[in-house]
């Protein structure tokens, strides 16, 4: 075990993910058989809004400790959210400016 190892359990460590972050990511892994599901289980497990855990996962994609927590979750949500933005700005005329 490693000094990242190591740094990767203490709660509150820079650049380690908390139980929350974990927990984020473990859920959006998850398969989903229902409409409203997911957003049950985001209130029920997480005590979040679906608003609230949306913004929690999007920030978390940014974070290279989720990419080595959840690397194919992690790239794959990524690889999603580029897709996204590029037909956003497609709509907005290609403005290269999303905000």
């Amino acid at each position: 075990m490693g000094a990242d190892d190591e740094a990767a359990r203490e709660p509150g460590a820079p650049g380690a993910l908390d139980e929350r972050d974990r927990a984020v990511l473990e859920l959006e892994g998850r398969s989903w058989r229902t409409a409203g599901a997911k957003e049950r289980a985001v209130r029920e497990e997480l005590g979040l809004s679906s608003t609230r855990y949306y913004q929690l996962l999007n920030a978390l994609l940014d974070r290279p400790e989720a990419l080595a927590h959840a690397p194919v979750l992690v790239n794959r949500l990524r690889r999603v959210r580029d897709a996204r933005r590029m037909a956003r700005q497609a709509r907005r005329g290609g403005s290269g400016s999303d905000g």
